[in-house]
């Protein structure tokens, strides 16, 4: 291997978590009282809207609105009428949200660990160029990414294959020379692969439930940054027999 891309949210940055405080946060000021029903809603309308974004039909604010939309009703709390006044509503979701953005504690020892192996770093994540960056910067990780690729600035999302493609070239590795990581099995584990590169999933609390999609051909790890230490010569031979036995036809999915 010489590169290794990550996701971001739920990967290297903890989506899930800073998401659910601000949420929790922000449904006192709305009216409403916090539950674990009401933030299942919460991320249930995130990502519907999230990828109506992602095939085109809503914009990157238009998606923010719409999930106002779909949730002030559960609180019944009424929808802002005009356009910049939802936004502003949103905004203040956007401060909490902000305010709780915190990495994993293996995020930063993996980067260092890719980087002690000599290999390019990337990042490869289904979001908008200016916030993903932002996310970089605040939990201390951007000095150590090479080649930062959003869906808004490749022009296509993960699971294109085109994707993971275009990120390798930037990165100046081939498919077969580049391992991803991240916690979707099929963006970032299925999709990877059906592109030509090694990937391995990465089970984090907030995608444990989609470990059974996949053959547990990869030994359990606890931190990201023990995937990428490099093996003793005589676990190497027994690794690459995994790594083989991980690459699924996309043809069978």
């Amino acid at each position: 291997m010489k590169a290794v891309i990550f996701d971001l949210d739920n990967t290297l940055f903890d989506h899930t978590g800073s998401a659910d405080a601000a949420v929790r946060a922000w449904i006192p000021e709305l009216g409403g009282t916090p539950s674990d029903a009401l933030l299942a809603d919460w991320f249930a309308i995130e990502d519907r809207n999230f990828n109506r974004w992602l095939t085109g039909e809503l914009t990157h604010q238009g998606q923010r609105r719409a999930r106002l939309h779909d949730f002030l009703p559960l609180l019944g709390h009424p929808v802002p009428p005009t356009e910049s006044a939802q936004d502003d509503l949103f905004a203040r979701f956007l401060d909490l949200y902000r305010t709780n953005w915190s990495a994993y504690p293996d995020a930063r020892p993996a980067l260092e660990v890719a980087h002690s192996n000599n290999w390019r770093v990337g990042v490869l994540t289904n979001g908008s160029t200016q916030q993903q960056n932002a996310k970089l910067e605040a939990i201390g990780l951007a000095d150590l990414v090479h080649v930062v690729c959003t869906s808004e600035s490749l022009g296509v999302s993960k699971p294109n294959p085109q994707s993971y493609l275009k990120t390798c070239a930037l990165l100046g590795t081939h498919p077969t020379e580049t391992l991803m990581i991240g916690d979707n099995p099929d963006l970032d584990v299925a999709g990877a692969q059906a592109a030509g590169l090694t990937a391995h999933h990465l089970n984090r609390p907030a995608g444990a439930l989609l470990t059974d999609l996949l053959p547990r051909t990869w030994r359990q790890k606890d931190e990201i940054a023990e995937v990428l230490r490099p093996l003793p010569d005589e676990d190497w031979a027994t690794d690459r027999e995994l790594i083989d036995q991980a690459v699924i036809d996309p043809h069978e999915r």
